[in-house]
């Protein structure tokens, strides 16, 4: 069941997404060459507390029957595409690092993903992050009110599939609120006219996850991390929208993150 939001609703999303914004932008203060992820994830869990909100992250049962997740934060380092776990392995130059953070405030969800360079890397890297962040965008603009799920998916394949790149099937962007995950499912992937229409009240998490090569993943022993199968470099960037009134409203942000990198 799709659950349209009010606009006291909305207005509590957006405050949810906001410290989530405000957290991935901390974050990314500390991300450099010979940081751990874990690290990042104490300052994460730290700031969320800190601002009287709850890391969803932290505990959240594992689909797949294994241990509940440990952190607070996603921490997906190279061809790691998803859930990736921190821990003690020091970033080095010229790795990319999807952090993905959710945050709990007033009984609301915010949902954001960003994907960091550490140190310089790569042009061709450089350019999967690029095309990937403006997929993002691409599917937000597609996310207008009368018209349907697949045309978000749609115009995220096309820019991507157009550059070489692969577009995971298997995860997907969601319905969001009171819980992290509610329908519908976003695909990245999809034909325009397909899929339950897009209404006046719908909140959603995008999140194109794109590999620069083939779309293959597997899971690793942990039964949380999802690996490219080929090895290459994976990126993952995510908004909380809102449809409202005619218009979409991003209610995560990425100005901060940019403004301190």
């Amino acid at each position: 069941m799709i659950f349209l939001k009010t606009e006291d609703e909305i207005e509590l999303m957006r405050a949810a997404n906001q410290l989530v914004a405000k957290t991935l932008a901390e974050v990314g203060k500390h991300i450099k060459p010979g940081v751990t992820t874990k690290e990042l994830d104490r300052v994460a869990e730290e700031f969320i507390r800190d601002n009287g909100a709850v890391p969803t992250f932290k505990d959240f049962p594992n689909p797949c029957g294994g241990t509940p997740f440990p952190a607070s934060i996603c921490t997906s380092v190279n061809d790691v595409v998803v859930h990736g776990v921190p821990n003690d392995t020091p970033l080095a130059n010229g790795d990319i690092v999807s952090v993905d953070c959710g945050a709990l405030l007033n009984d609301f969800n915010g949902d954001s993903c960003y994907t960091f360079r550490v140190g310089e890397v790569t042009e061709e890297v450089a350019q999967l992050l690029d095309v990937t962040k403006k997929a993002l965008y691409e599917g937000i603009a597609s996310a207008q009110q009368g018209k349907r799920i697949g045309d978000i998916g749609s115009a995220v394949q096309t820019l991507c599939e157009s550059h070489g790149y692969g577009v995971v099937r298997e995860f997907v962007g969601h319905g969001i609120g009171r819980k992290m995950h509610e329908d519908p499912q976003v695909p990245n992937y999809g034909r325009k006219g397909n899929g339950p229409m897009i209404k006046s009240g719908l909140c959603i998490a995008i999140e194109p996850m794109i590999t620069m090569g083939s779309p293959k993943i597997y899971m690793t022993e942990d039964n949380w991390t999802i690996k490219t199968r080929d090895g290459k470099p994976s990126a993952h960037f995510e908004h909380t929208i809102a449809v409202h009134k005619g218009k979409i409203e991003i209610l995560s942000s990425f100005e901060d993150i940019e403004k301190a990198n």
